[in-house]
């Protein structure tokens, strides 16, 4: 996102009371950014036959997925709640495709029945599928799972295609390759392959190799049919993003010209593509901004309470060293801090030491009043909150720019303490005293 352009909406924002002491903690969604962002990943892929879906944990938040729907993209979802919002917002059902390692019998019954792509994981899921398209035609398209096995990024828990990935099935553990062959060659319903290497952390060189992999398997499989049995892939998604700057990179046509170079035949038109693309649409069109309610000092370093932690930026919070942010900082009229920098720490609002999304970070000397931004939020963070504390979940607002005018739109409102309540059983306050004994009421 570009500074000036940021600068302008968080001044505009705070003085539209959007966030601070009323609301101490709000995200932001640039709906030109996320545009752009489809738009650039449609010319990136060119006239290839595609299917592009939004990557629906990236930002479950249904608003966000209709604009997606709107744009034309489809959507990838994985569980029965993620379905539910793609199919609030507009996505026909034959644009949804359903991922997950442990999807239930009803939940695969319902996608089935909808007509929805399913990635099965494994063998298992796959005997399971059997039974239900035995009961009940379907108009669904279904892949396997496939975990290429080229190995792990940067981030272990982000990677994929390592030896043990939970995910798919292994494609290089001794005898795995023919037992796919056999399931492709029983299952005449089974017509496409699917991988993903991994998420952020993985080389582009990396994601280019699994698909690599499955796309020889796909050949494999359609030669040993004597037909074209395998008529789609699902390369998945993945692209990394650019923590360190507002530089987008690597970006959309870096990533389509290493497939091009690696696996050229992806675009010859035999096969129908589908990707599955979350954080890198979203990460860099998004902020969190948030109230700093005191500064004070302690052991020679100054810290900033503020309210965005880790029910906000929880990978941040837990994995610091893999997820690092860079904040922002404003003064109370939503203008950029002056001064000069001095080490700081910026805490969350969470009841536990480690509640820090910055430690040791430069930073213009903040106040209470002031507002810190967290950059590239815009996937996995405030769209994902964190009920720690029972607090909240924050409002999130998107907004578009026509010259300097700055237009706000509010896309999930801040969640009130009647809902917290009622989140967490209040309504059935009883329920375990009614299962004690006359006789064993406390003293």
């Amino acid at each position: 996102m570009d500074p000036d352009r940021r600068d302008r909406v968080v001044r505009t924002a705070v003085q539209a009371g959007l966030v601070g002491a009323a609301h101490p903690v709000t995200g932001f969604v640039d709906v030109d950014g996320i545009t752009e962002s489809v738009h650039e990943l449609r010319t990136a892929f060119g006239d290839t036959l595609m299917l592009h879906t939004f990557a629906a944990k990236a930002a479950s938040v249904v608003p966000v997925l209709r604009l997606f729907a709107h744009s034309g993209m489809g959507c990838e979802v994985a569980s029965p709640g993620e379905l539910a919002q793609a199919l609030a917002a507009g996505f026909p059902p034959q644009r949804i495709v359903l991922d997950s390692p442990a999807k239930t019998r009803a939940e695969l019954t319902h996608a089935l029945s909808l007509g929805v792509a399913v990635n099965a994981d494994n063998f298992c899921e796959l005997e399971r599928i059997e039974a239900l398209l035995s009961a009940d035609d379907s108009s669904s398209v279904i892949g396997l799972r496939i975990n290429p096995q080229v190995g792990a990024g940067s981030i272990d828990a982000m990677s994929t295609a390592s030896q043990h990935s939970k995910f798919g099935v292994p494609l290089r553990d001794p005898g795995a390759r023919q037992r796919i062959l056999d399931a492709f060659a029983s299952h005449p319903w089974l017509t496409r392959l699917h991988v993903h290497v991994g998420s952020q952390g993985c080389s582009l060189a990396l994601i280019a190799e699994g698909v690599r992999a499955v796309y020889e398997l796909a050949e494999e499989i359609n030669a040993a049919a004597g037909r074209q049995q395998v008529t789609s892939l699902d390369i998945g998604g993945g692209l990394p993003v650019n923590f360190d700057d507002d530089e987008v990179r690597p970006s959309f046509a870096e990533y389509a010209e290493q497939l091009r170079t690696a696996v050229p035949e992806l675009f010859d038109g035999r096969y129908g593509l589908v990707t599955e693309f979350g954080r890198s649409l979203v990460a860099k069109n998004g902020f969190t901004a948030a109230l700093v309610e005191y500064t004070k000092e302690t052991g020679g370093r100054r810290i900033a309470l503020t309210h965005a932690g880790a029910h906000v930026a929880t990978r941040t919070v837990f994995m610091p060293d893999a997820w690092p942010l860079r904040i922002g900082a404003y003064d109370a009229e939503g203008l950029p801090k002056q001064g000069e920098a001095r080490l700081q720490d910026v805490a969350g609002p969470c009841c536990f030491a480690g509640d820090l999304v910055a430690s040791g970070r430069e930073l213009p000397v903040l106040e209470p009043g002031d507002v810190i931004v967290l950059h590239d939020t815009g996937g996995y963070y405030f769209t994902t909150p964190w009920s720690y504390n029972s607090l909240a979940r924050p409002a999130v607002h998107g907004f578009t720019m026509q010259g300097l005018d700055v237009r706000f739109a509010t896309v999930r409102r801040e969640q009130s303490v009647a809902e917290i309540l009622a989140e967490s059983g209040a309504d059935q306050v009883e329920a375990l005293i009614s299962l004690m004994s006359p006789d064993s009421n406390a003293p």
